[in-house]
């Protein structure tokens, strides 16, 4: 079943939409505010955004979540109906619908996105490591056995995924899994790292899947 991340304060709105997209078939999750959106990213399809929320602001999340997963399709669904506000919101979301809107369109609309984005999915192959992009899921391809990550091991393996042939500082890779900034010095990371090489690395101590670029990062090439 498909799994609708809805964002969305107003009440009486949020009620209605969710019921029926419900109704239609799909599974939804209704939050009022963005507080707590990242942490659905990978049990959800597909994002529905409004643009006026309490805190930070609809384009805001939407950035946040897109930084977080570029294959998660988002669509704005706002009052907002200036230009600048849907050239700014169509800048990171992959569509924008003015409210009133009609539900047919809606329907219409996300079945357009989920399609475009189910053609994106593909398997990766990285060295002897066959990889869903979808759910980061790992076969090692020379034992035909799934590799199972866990903890602060996925979520990394999942950033160099989405960033592909990206060298990452260690800045940006603790931000992104720990949502803290990095402290030079700090090993949490480099042993974090090691034990994710153990389990991916066919000689982790001649790493060629994770490489260190030295004084910056890491990288995982493709």
């Amino acid at each position: 079943m498909t799994h609708i991340l809805y964002i969305e304060d107003e009440r009486e709105i949020g009620s209605l939409v969710s019921q029926q997209l419900v109704d239609r078939g799909y599974e939804v999750t209704w939050l009022q505010s963005g507080e707590g959106a990242e942490g659905h990213v990978d049990l959800v399809d597909l994002v529905i955004l409004d643009v006026m929320l309490p805190g930070l602001d609809g384009f805001s999340i939407g950035k946040r979540l897109k930084r977080a997963s570029e294959s998660l399709p988002i669509l704005m669904l706002s009052a907002r109906t200036a230009m600048e506000d849907k050239i700014e919101g169509l800048s990171f979301a992959d569509d924008y619908i003015t409210k009133p809107f009609h539900l047919d369109e809606l329907i219409a609309r996300i079945e357009v996105l989920l399609r475009r984005f189910q053609k994106q999915e593909q398997t990766l192959i990285i060295q002897h490591l066959q990889i869903n992009t979808k759910d980061i899921s790992i076969t090692n391809t020379l034992t035909n056995e799934e590799i199972q990550l866990t903890g602060k091991q996925f979520f990394l393996f999942q950033c160099f995924i989405r960033h592909l042939n990206q060298i990452l500082s260690k800045n940006q890779l603790y931000e992104q899994v720990w949502g803290e900034t990095y402290i030079e010095g700090d090993k949490t990371l480099m042993v974090h790292i090691r034990y994710l090489r153990e389990k991916i690395e066919v000689d982790p101590s001649n790493p060629i899947i994770i490489e260190t670029i030295r004084g910056i990062g890491y990288r995982v090439k493709q």
